[in-house]
Parts: C-alpha cells; sequence; structure tokens
C-alpha cells in the first residue's frame, strides 16, 4: 500500500517537472493519489467545509492579558537579578585579579625598599666613611678645629702655619627683646 502510494507520488512529481502546475491541480492531483492508496474495510470521508471566518473578531481575555503580563514582569525580574548577580560576579573576580597584582608590585617594593637599606647602611657605615676620607687625603680634625656649640666661648684659632680644614662662625647671641 505504501509503495503504490509512493509511485504515485513520485509520478505526480514527475508531471510537474514535466509542466508546471497551478497549486489547485496540485492539490487535487493530490488528493486523487490518495483516494486511490485509501483502500480497506473503511474509507475515510471528507467534507469539504466552507467557513468564512473573516468577519470574525477575537475578544480580548483580560484574565489571560493579566497572566501573560504577570509573566513578563517576572521574567523580567528574573533576567534583571540574574544580569546583577553576573555583574557582581566578574567584578569580584577582576577586584580578586587587582588584589593580587597589588600584592604582587607590593612584595616587590617591599624586596627593594630592603636593598636600598641594606646599601644605604653599607654606604654610611662609619668604617667605610674613615677610609673613603683617608684615600681623598683628609684626616682627622684636630681638637682647635672642633666648635662646640654649648660653649658660649669663642675657641682659640689655630695659627696661620697650621692648615684649616674648615671653619665655622657663631652667630651672635640675639639681644633680648624687652
Amino acid at each position: 500500500m505504501m509503495a503504490t502510494h509512493a509511485m504515485a507520488l513520485n509520478g505526480m512529481r514527475q508531471q510537474v517537472k514535466d509542466r508546471e502546475l497551478s497549486q489547485a491541480e496540485w492539490n487535487a492531483s493530490l488528493y486523487a493519489v490518495q483516494q486511490r492508496a485509501r483502500r480497506g474495510p473503511t474509507p475515510e470521508v471528507f467534507h469539504a467545509k466552507h467557513i468564512d471566518n473573516s468577519r470574525l473578531r477575537a475578544e480580548a481575555d483580560p484574565a489571560r492579558a493579566r497572566e501573560i503580563r504577570t509573566f513578563g514582569i517576572a521574567v523580567t525580574l528574573l533576567f534583571v537579578l540574574v544580569m546583577v548577580y553576573v555583574v557582581q560576579h566578574f567584578q569580584s573576580i577582576e577586584y580578586g585579579y587587582q588584589i593580587e597584582a597589588k600584592k604582587q608590585a607590593y612584595d616587590e617594593l617591599s624586596e627593594q625598599n630592603r636593598q636600598l637599606r641594606l646599601q644605604q647602611a653599607q654606604l654610611n657605615a662609619p668604617l667605610r666613611l674613615d677610609q673613603y676620607a683617608r684615600q681623598l687625603g683628609m684626616d682627622a680634625p684636630s681638637p682647635a678645629q672642633l666648635l662646640r656649640p654649648e660653649s658660649q666661648q669663642p675657641q682659640p684659632t689655630a695659627p696661620q702655619s697650621d692648615p684649616v680644614l674648615a671653619k665655622a662662625t657663631l652667630p651672635a647671641a640675639p639681644a633680648a627683646v624687652r
């Protein structure tokens, strides 16, 4: 039964290829093939119903409109909540990366600061400064070259024959304001 139906359809397709059929001719020939293919104890009966629905209008259903509106609001609210969650999640991930980068920068700066403090301690070592001064031809100051700020008495000056490395004069004491 199926084979005869398929053969009939193939024959109709061939006719369509051979000549152009209108939609009405195609439907009529297809209906004829289907009728020939239907053989059995209960024939199917088709009644052609010519109904003109052009004057009918769908009536508005307020309950259905309210359901659709409620569903739309719920879906929109759910979408907004999900988007807020997604944005916060991605921001937290981004902040985590920023915090990690700042921790690495802090560690690098701490190590650099430690290296600089070590270098400063090496450069300010008294023995190193003393050796460097001796290489430049400097010597320890004589007691006559030292001025003590707590003493108000002028220090005797060194004779002209001695070399003077540094010379400082104390400012005059300010006059008392009366």
